[in-house]
């Protein structure tokens, strides 16, 4: 008797009313249509495609960036940034306002900011504040260092520099040096206790500052950080404190230093209701405060504008159900209505947009390295009759698997596989006879997979089976560096393969990184109506690369990784496309080497190098090795601490 063990494994995850087979074409597998914005698409021979202008004739073949960075000594996985999406999305945001203002006959302006927190890379922010020039786009910094990169930035006279979080004399300097170069540079009390300070310190550098106030409001956002709005937020005054800074301001004849009422209700709001609430009661805020003789000029609204991860467009954590269009139509119409009925002046308008600004420029593009199978390779199991019981009713269960049984099957064979598992620990089963029950059940498994695939709907409880059956594909990269949002808040991310995309993929798997952390891992796919827990791939061959993107990670995961294993940043690519649609490659940055994150845990090269020619020489000492091998070794420890800290050819 004989059975042969072969994983061939097809499904589409979670979803009961597809059969595993049914695959669709690659745009609507993966939901590139209907997430990626006009900057996707599939090539005619199944690469992916990134348009960086939304034209369509104007495209960049991914895998040919990653061959060409390849060839020159940048090898995945890599970023490949596009700068001119990050032009783009800044032109989206100000002109979809610029429509919304002469819509509704807005006598204000809008001035919109970039906080640099969600991205702090230089080729980030300067490319920001080149498409933001012809708009006044200005900048967000919430600590010293971002307030330096900010202040050293040639922004325009209409600019705004925002200033949230908690400061110290050191920042209030900064700041009010920026004042005294001509610059709108606005501090917003977080607490009543830093005006006081705000005031001292102006009046040391004899210059009068610009204020802003954060509102606490008592509406809130939705999704991942709705609670970071509201009465328990962490920043802003209440309304009580709100009255009392204005009574200082007035105590001081500073009152005009007031030039911004502030509020935010959370990152990434799904939805738009939401957004309306807190518009509607910061409207009144302000309308309120001006008609106490509070005249401030700009209404911020701070962030929160979301990305459709996922493609939904619903109020899901990884989506949002409305667009930028709509977003800038109901805070210009909101506040227009509040002030109409309020009879007083409309403010200009301040939003502290990031992530939907800079999330589609960044592409991950990491190589597969390995696939870990339940079973490595085929076996095939011959009974000679002198096996465990189990084994044979495993064997039995097998061949008797049709498809009007498959759930009596499945039920039997997890039953005897736990009876296995169970008969071994006590020390009733050979080592050998538990390899045979492993394949057989696997056998099984594979066979009622086989049976599933003529079903209209796949029954709840092969959910379960479904899981089993999928590969683990490891990639070479660390979640915690470069997508630590999918391990800290569950993010959802749109993750394909770069080619292949014109071949129907074969396999279902879920994604590891390189990390000894069993946390290292993605187990979660974006779906238009659910959360897949697998996704669909092409089989891998060592001999043939196999490369996957994890898209729209150009919003805080550049600057939230860490060095879990000392795996550091990896390789940056920037990429463009000309006016005659031929990609240029603009710049390749390097990612950092052993050497390089051994210095941030205060290794030096030195001591490092040191250490080794000591062990070497007792080794030479007590002939464990010759002269020239040390030599070697020591060699060899030398060139690999210039190496990638990732895994390379």
């Amino acid at each position: 008797m004989t059975s042969t063990a072969k994983k061939s494994r097809r499904g589409s995850g979670k979803k009961k009313d597809r059969a595993p087979e049914r695959f669709g074409d690659a745009e609507e597998l993966y939901g590139i249509d209907a997430w990626g914005k006009g900057f996707f698409s599939v090539s005619d021979d199944g690469n992916l495609l990134v348009h960086p202008t939304r034209e369509r004739d104007r495209a960049i073949e991914l895998l040919s960036v990653v061959e060409e960075a390849a060839t020159r000594g940048i090898p995945a996985p890599m970023v490949v940034r596009f700068p001119q999406i990050l032009a783009s999305s800044v032109r989206e945001l100000n002109e979809a306002f610029a429509r919304a203002i002469k819509e509704y006959e807005y006598d204000g302006e809008y001035r919109g900011v970039f906080p640099i927190k969600v991205n702090q890379k230089k080729v980030v922010v300067r490319e920001i504040i080149e498409a933001g020039r012809k708009y006044g786009y200005g900048l967000e910094a919430g600590s010293k260092p971002e307030l330096l990169a900010a202040l050293s930035q040639e922004l325009g006279h209409e600019c705004l520099i925002t200033t949230n979080g908690y400061k110290d004399e050191a920042f209030i300097r900064l700041a009010l040096n920026g004042v005294k170069l001509g610059k709108k540079v606005i501090l917003t009390l977080e607490k009543v206790s830093e005006l006081e300070r705000i005031l001292d310190v102006a009046k040391k550098r004899g210059v009068r500052p610009l204020i802003g106030m954060r509102a606490k409001l008592y509406a809130r956002g939705s999704g991942k950080w709705a609670k970071s709005g509201g009465e328990s937020a962490k920043f802003g005054l209440t309304t009580t404190e709100m009255l009392a800074a204005v009574e200082i301001l007035k105590s001081r004849k500073m009152l005009d230093c007031l030039v911004m009422l502030h509020f935010h209700i959370g990152s990434q709001i799904t939805d738009i209701r939401k957004i309306k609430d807190a518009i509607r009661e910061a409207g009144r805020v302000y309308a309120k405060l001006h008609r106490i003789g509070v005249e401030v000029a700009y209404l911020n609204l701070g962030g929160g504008l979301g990305v459709d991860y996922d493609g939904s467009k619903t109020s899901f954590d990884a989506s949002m159900n409305y667009t930028v269009q709509e977003y800038a139509n109901d805070v210009v119409y909101n506040v227009k209505s509040i002030c109409e009925d309020e009879k007083v002046p409309v403010p200009n308008l301040v939003t502290e947009s990031g992530r939907a600004v800079t999330a589609y420029h960044s592409v991950l593009v990491t190589n597969v390295l390995d696939v870990a199978d339940k079973i490595e390779q085929d076996k095939t199991v011959t009974l000679d009759g002198d096996e465990n019981h189990v084994v044979r009713e495993l064997y039995d269960v097998f061949k008797g698997v049709t498809a009007k049984n498959v759930r009596e099957s499945y039920h039997d064979a997890l039953q005897y596989k736990e009876e296995l598992f169970t008969l071994f620990s006590l020390g009733y089963v050979s080592l050998e006879d538990r390899s045979k029950g492993e394949i057989l059940f696997w056998d099984v498994c594979d066979k009622i997979r086989r049976h599933l695939k003529t079903l209209k709907e796949i029954p709840e409880e092969f959910e379960d089976l479904e899981q089993m059956l999928s590969d683990k594909y490891v990639l070479n990269f660390s979640v915690f560096q470069s997508v630590p949002d999918v391990w800290a808040i569950d993010q959802l991310f749109p993750i394909l393969p770069i080619h292949r995309l014109r071949e129907k993929p074969t396999e279902i798997a879920t994604l590891a990184d390189i990390t000894c952390d069993s946390d290292g891992k993605i187990e979660k796919f974006i779906d238009l109506r659910d959360i897949k827990e697998f996704l669909p791939l092409h089989s891998f061959k060592r001999s043939h690369p196999y490369y996957l993107a994890i898209c729209l990670v150009g919003a805080y995961q550049d600057v939230l990784g860490d060095l879990h294993n000392l795996f550091g940043e990896i390789h940056e690519v920037l990429a463009a496309v000309d006016e005659d649609g031929r990609t240029r490659i603009l710049d390749l940055l390097p990612g950092e080497t052993c050497e390089r994150v051994l210095s941030y845990m205060n290794y030096e090269r030195n001591e490092l190098v040191e250490g080794i020619w000591k062990q070497l020489r007792r080794a030479v000492d007590k002939e464990l090795v010759k002269e020239g091998e040390a030599k070697s070794i020591a060699k060899d420890f030398e060139v690999a601490l210039a190496h990638y800290t990732y895994l390379e050819d």
